[in-house]
């Protein structure tokens, strides 16, 4: 038997057992998991530099010698810093590793060694240098002239030049003119009409060959290479297009960045489809109980809030259920639509489900609502993992006669002991702490009801195209009346007494504080501040004041006795952990210390920083940073000082982190990206959703041949996810 995409890797010439352990640890078992390992970047051969010749932010490959190879601690921290120094007739570069990629790596280095080295050439105070360069020592028979060399992540036991060297025998065996499906010529109908497996029914895999996934019509339409010609020229890219090879804007790449984004858009168009198929219960009335809410209220809803709150009504309205996202800023009032939707259910005789992450955050949505729908006459309770059996079977019954108008919760409204009456409407704050089962879970405990995500992490438009690509959106881009801007600066830990000086004075004029540290207790791994231990250090620097700790180790009953405390005035000083982040609202904090900000991302120092400026008094965050941070980390710390907005915020985030948990099995239920960046790629994300939609738009079944040959390969995608 010849080679096919299911041939096992290790049957590759040149892999054997032990290879093919090295490559399986990595996700790759089969040749089409090969063929799919894309290059991270390419080495331009052209390219080549000698070191006097260097400017900033060059993409360069160049031939040296190693001088010395050297670790060092970073400031007071257990954190190493390796350096690779490397000379030649022009001068010396340090080669900088903030992390080591396997063990043993470094050692692999000696004085005199010949090697090349591969990367962006970075200013730091001064000085050239490489951060994670692409390092190997120089062969005799390197070619150097006219190449694009690809770049793979380093993988321990597995040299790059091994490994392009088995990615081209796999290529030389499986690939052939023969096995491309040609696109259909101009003018054809774009489903063909050719006998396949209808829905359901898998392809054998035996002697599975690479054939093109997408449908002709989209390959044509978008001018999209097909795959085994793709994956070729991916892996063994002309010289002459290396331009567009390192900007990631080849045809070949873009062919690949398309079908990556066709997959996930295809299944957010099904659940659209699927969505707008449901009957569900349909909300129409006076909205009187609505108006007494407003009327109560001490504020004005914003014209943000005003249009939200009135497509919520617009949506609930119609005969299908409503799926819609509430996005908006730290502070910005999204509860109060969803207090407004709770309602507006009652007064139409259904029950509605709020779920939250965590503990507190319910406790706080419960006190808020009862407050403000107990005087109507709305039925409220809470229930969570860690009420008493009692309690929680008190609730259950309550739900499931019908008493209970809107429940408020954690993950315990998903348990198989809920019941409801009537659940007419589900919303989820945070929407992306949850996966999509846990979401499903708590929709299926209704007759198809009406969906209200919300979350006040701002989502970057081509992420929302993506993770929330089935949900319509309702931006809140105003603050309410009153809220304070708050001042950030950034600092270092070597300024810690004029930090704590600070902080002392806001304390004497009748303001609380909350400092944040990244981890609960010490670990022997990293050596970063901790909330515990950090505590008993700042009960000695502040003896007068009064301070709590907060973190996720604790029982909720004694994170909820601090929160109070903290919330009446009884606490100076909060000490905690990121349990902090989401939802605790206590007016009269105005100072925000995070320790080791460098450790946290732009949008959860948002988060964060969102805690203060919601009282009448001027508000401040510190972001303090840890010894010899690197310059991401100092990049990210002047966005925070530079900007308050949110979305440009997250679109920085998203641009230096990348979309991180966002994406993945948890949210989508289909395999992160290999080749396509959101942000680099969102004009082709916008053409790959378009030609999605346009597929289940014009055949909602997918009972057309070759549509069906596509519902089979998602269908398989997404159950390698699961299963």
């Amino acid at each position: 038997m010849g080679i096919s995409v299911d041939t096992p890797v290790q049957f590759l010439k040149g892999v054997g057992p032990r290879l093919g352990e090295v490559l399986h640890k990595r996700g790759i078992s089969t040749v089409e998991d090969l063929l799919h390992w894309f290059p991270r970047t390419y080495e331009d051969r052209r390219a080549a530099r000698s070191i006097g010749s260097l400017a900033p932010e060059q993409v360069v490959s160049l031939a040296a010698e190693v001088v010395g190879v050297r670790s060092m601690t970073l400031g007071r921290s257990k954190r190493r810093m390796y350096e690779i120094i490397v000379a030649d007739k022009s001068g010396r570069i340090a080669c900088k590793f903030f992390r080591v990629p396997y063990k043993g790596y470094f050692e692999r280095f000696q004085p005199q060694d010949k090697v090349r080295v591969a990367g962006k050439v970075t200013e730091y105070r001064g000085r050239m240098e490489f951060h994670h360069p692409d390092v190997h020592h120089l062969r005799e028979d390197e070619e150097t002239a006219d190449t694009l060399i690809p770049l793979y992540t380093e993988t321990e036991g597995l040299s790059p030049a091994k490994l392009r060297k088995i990615i081209d025998t796999a290529l030389s065996g499986i690939f052939s003119p023969e096995l491309t499906t040609p696109a259909k010529p101009a003018g054809q109908s774009p489903y063909s009409q050719s006998k396949s497996p209808g829905r359901g029914q898998f392809a054998p895999k035996p002697d599975r060959q690479l054939v093109e996934p997408l449908p002709a019509w989209v390959c044509q339409q978008y001018q999209l290479p097909q795959l085994p010609q793709a994956l070729r020229e991916i892996h063994q890219p002309p010289p002459q297009t290396a331009d567009l090879f390192l900007k990631f804007q080849a045809p070949a790449q873009r062919r690949v960045i398309f079908e990556e984004f066709f997959w996930l858009e295809l299944l957010l168009a099904q659940r659209r489809a699927g969505v707008e198929r449901e009957q569900a219960p349909s909300l129409k009335g006076q909205q009187e109980l609505v108006h007494r809410l407003i009327a109560s209220l001490e504020f004005q809803l914003t014209g943000a809030q005003k249009k939200a709150w009135a497509e919520v009504v617009q949506d609930v309205a119609k005969p299908h259920p409503m799926h819609r996202l509430v996005q908006g800023d730290v502070g910005s009032g999204k509860t109060m639509v969803a207090l407004l939707a709770a309602v507006y259910a009652a007064e139409n005789g259904y029950q509605t489900s709020l779920m939250v992450p965590t503990e507190i955050l319910a406790e706080q949505h419960f006190q808020n609502a009862q407050r403000r729908l107990s005087p109507l006459g709305v039925r409220v309770a809470l229930l969570t993992g860690q009420m008493k059996p009692s309690e929680r079977q008190e609730v259950y019954q309550r739900l499931e006669s019908g008493e209970i108008q809107l429940v408020i919760g954690t993950h315990a409204l998903i348990q198989a002991e809920v019941k409801f009456k009537n659940l007419a409407l589900v919303i989820i704050d945070e929407q992306h702490r949850f996966g999509v089962g846990q979401r499903l879970s708590l929709k299926e405990k209704g007759l198809s009801p009406h969906f209200l995500v919300m979350t006040a992490t701002p989502i970057p438009r081509s992420l929302a195209m993506t993770v929330y690509g089935d949900l319509d959106v309702s931006i809140i881009d105003e603050l309410p009346a009153g809220r304070q801007q708050i001042t950030t600066r950034v600092t270092y830990q070597s300024k810690h007494p004029q930090v704590w000086d600070f902080v002392e004075k806001q304390i004497l004029s009748g303001r609380q504080a909350y400092v944040v540290y990244p981890l609960v207790e010490e670990s022997e791994k990293i050596d970063l501040k901790n909330a515990v231990e950090e505590f008993d250090k700042l009960k000695g620097r502040f003896p007068k004041f009064r301070l709590g700790l907060l973190h996720g180790r604790m029982k909720p009953v004694e994170k909820e006795a601090v929160m109070t405390q903290f919330r009446q005035g009884e606490l100076d000083i909060l000490v905690s952990t990121t349990v902090i982040e989401v939802g605790v609202d206590v007016p009269n904090a105005n100072v925000m210390v995070i320790e080791h900000a460098e450790r946290f991302g732009l949008s959860q120092l948002h988060q964060l920083r969102g805690r203060v400026g919601r009282g009448a008094f001027k508000s401040y965050c510190v972001l303090v940073l840890g010894y010899a941070v690197s310059e991401e980390s100092r990049q990210r710390a002047e966005i925070m000082e530079k900007t308050a907005d949110g979305f440009r915020i997250a679109e920085a985030d998203l641009e230096l982190r990348g979309p991180g948990e966002f994406l993945g099995t948890r949210q989508s239920g289909l395999p992160g990206f290999k080749m396509a960046n959101l942000v680099r790629d969102l004009g082709i994300l916008q053409q790959a959703r378009q030609a999605a939609f346009k597929m289940i738009a014009d055949d909602p079944q997918m009972n057309h041949p070759e549509n069906q040959r596509v519902w089979q390969l998602l269908a398989a995608k997404q159950s390698a996810v699961v299963g």
